[in-house]
């Protein structure tokens, strides 16, 4: 696997003539002489076996991590969960100051964490290209049997649909281009406006030819592309081809392995990675620690553990990724449990009780109010158990607390047992660890799928799939408890009886899908899908500005604008302001 990885970094951008590339720095370069493969290097005709043609779709599942790019990844917690309010960027002022701008709406062309997205997006996109036109000439080689042929362009499709839906949701208007576009054909591709169709006729064909199981946990399958194909069209407003898909996924879909998909009774274990690949699982990076190459690990949040903590906590680096206090308060729920639908959750009284300002020796109470469960699976806060490693200390594992705030994330950190074997510390960091990251999950279906019906007026389904999440946060036996049994919090959640209108359940399944996937890069996406984007958050940066003036006092979101990433300069550089478009307003 490390060899056609490394491999494939070398000489995508060369020996495979003819067909898309990385940044598609050949454009408008038709020469002749372009065209010589390299001395020594990989050409099709080597890689036209069964193993070649596998090594090679191996490396496009490879760049969902991003291969080099901090922010190439599909994680999104720069792009998704900072952008969406959910995190500041924490650490302090100086320290990669790259993502000041993100968490400001500042960017520019110039910005590096756009030109990583693009620059990891688009060779994966290059990858997957390349595996397909290889195996078209595997097959015609008579190498590889009808079965195996089509079940690696159905892994194929689905990777280039999943590259383009970020490229889709990041960028708006992007080139496309399949491994049927040549170099002299790729300017007429430039800024297609719509490119949702050739999104979903990727994720049909891997709907349709992908097997149910299979032969290893990590690949996709039938139904995972059928749920992301429901999602490209939950996006897209098609409401009834989504609900209709994520019912059947729901109703009939099974893991690579074969399990029927369902939530797992702990919350936790979806972010343990003990429990990688579970019945949860719909789809997921996979990652591994300890194999000889620190590059199998997963290098995602690396940066986002607490900072400081020594021997005594994950990671010994480096601070980033601190919910911000309009996320954590949010969490706060009503006398029935539920969550505050109207922002009464930033009002004084409900606010909660932190550490703000204090030292680590100053004595603080923890908040005595009725939370959300959940609030305690997200946030690391002081007084309440983090993980495996003691009580969260407060302000010694923060930064900068006038710059940042008192929280630091919770999920996608390893538990102390799991040092030294489900984290790789042959790097720099002792944070590179074994979990996957899961792109799709189930509760995350569920959600979708409750969006879909509440938006084609099936109310009492879309509240019997909005309970099932909430149902699985109720399990009292996976709640957080201090070390004598008691509860850590006051945890309370209830179960909604009747919505009664479209409105009110889209209010309440917005809710839900903030408090469910806090933290997984969703919430920005889902902002500028539902139309509120500038108006949350306006009004969250006018909230949260007051805790941390020196982080985004002043900051402003531009709608008609900061939806979208601006094209990197340095693409446009290369094809030309007549060839490749910047988005309005940049």
């Amino acid at each position: 696997m490390n060899f056609f990885r490394n491999s494939l970094t070398r000489w995508s951008a060369t020996a495979l003539t003819g067909l898309a590339v990385v940044g598609m720095v050949a454009v408008g370069c038709g020469e002749d002489f372009l065209d010589v493969p390299p001395t020594g290097s990989l050409n099709e005709q080597v890689l036209a076996t069964e193993a070649g043609v596998e090594g090679l779709l191996i490396g496009s599942y490879a760049m969902l991590l991003g291969r080099g790019n901090w922010f190439g990844g599909v994680s999104n917690w720069a792009s998704g969960s900072i952008r969406g309010g959910e995190a500041n960027k924490g650490t302090d002022a100086g320290d990669f100051t790259d993502i000041n701008v993100i968490q400001r709406y500042e960017t520019d062309p110039t910005s590096r964490v756009p030109a990583d997205h693009w620059t990891a997006l688009f060779e994966g996109v290059s990858r997957t290209n390349s595996t397909i036109s290889v195996l078209r000439q595997t097959v015609e080689a008579g190498n590889l049997n009808a079965d195996d042929a089509q079940r690696i362009e159905g892994e194929a499709r689905f990777l280039r649909g999943l590259y383009y839906f970020m490229l889709k949701i990041n960028f708006n208007s992007v080139p496309f281009f399949d491994e049927t576009v040549g170099f002299e054909d790729i300017v007429a591709t430039m800024n297609t406006p719509e490119v949702w169709g050739n999104i979903e006729a990727d994720l049909d064909f891997a709907t349709k030819n992908l097997p149910e199981v299979q032969t290893a946990a990590g690949r996709v399958n039938k139904w995972a592309a059928m749920a992301q194909l429901a999602k490209v069209q939950l996006y897209q407003g098609k409401w009834a081809d989504a609900r209709d898909n994520f019912e059947d996924v729901i109703a009939n879909g099974v893991t690579a392995s074969g399990e029927a998909y369902g939530l797992l009774d702990d919350y936790m274990h979806v972010f343990n990675a003990e429990f990688d690949n579970s019945k949860e699982s719909v789809f997921a990076v996979q990652a591994a620690a300890n194999t000889g190459s620190v590059n199998n690990a997963n290098p995602e949040f690396a940066l986002n553990f607490p900072y400081n903590t020594g021997p005594d906590g994950p990671g010994n680096c480096c601070g980033f990724f601190q919910p911000s206090f309009d996320q954590a308060n949010s969490f706060r729920v009503d006398d029935d449990g539920l969550p505050f639908l109207n922002f009464e959750y930033r009002e004084d009284a409900n606010e909660l009780e932190t550490d703000f300002g204090l030292e680590g020796a100053d004595d603080f109470t923890v908040d005595t109010k009725a939370v959300d469960p959940r609030l305690d699976f997200s946030v690391g806060r002081r007084g309440i158990p983090y993980l495996d490693w003691g009580l969260f200390p407060g302000k010694p594992w923060i930064r900068d607390q006038a710059f940042a705030g008192p929280y630091s994330p919770k999920k996608y950190i390893y538990y102390r047992a799991q040092e030294g074997t489900l984290t790789d510390g042959s790097s720099w960091t002792r944070g590179y660890t074994a979990m996957n990251y899961n792109v799709i999950r189930f509760a995350d279906v569920l959600l979708m799928a409750a969006e879909a019906n509440a938006q084609t007026n099936n109310l009492d389904r879309a509240t019997e799939l909005v309970n099932m999440v909430r149902m699985r946060a109720a399990n009292m036996d996976a709640w957080i408890r201090l070390d004598d049994g008691s509860l850590a919090a006051n945890y309370q959640i209830g179960m909604y009886d009747d919505f009664g209108s479209t409105d009110a359940a889209l209010d309440a399944i917005y809710m839900e899908r903030r408090l469910e996937l806090s933290g997984e890069g969703y919430r920005f996406y889902d902002l500028v899908r539902w139309g509120i984007a500038a108006d949350f958050i306006n009004s969250y940066l006018d909230y949260e500005s007051e805790f941390l003036p020196n982080a985004l006092g002043g900051a402003e979101f531009r709608s008609g604008q900061d939806e979208y990433y601006p094209i990197p300069q340095s693409q446009i550089d290369l094809q030309g302001a007549d060839v490749l478009k910047q988005n309005p307003g940049y």
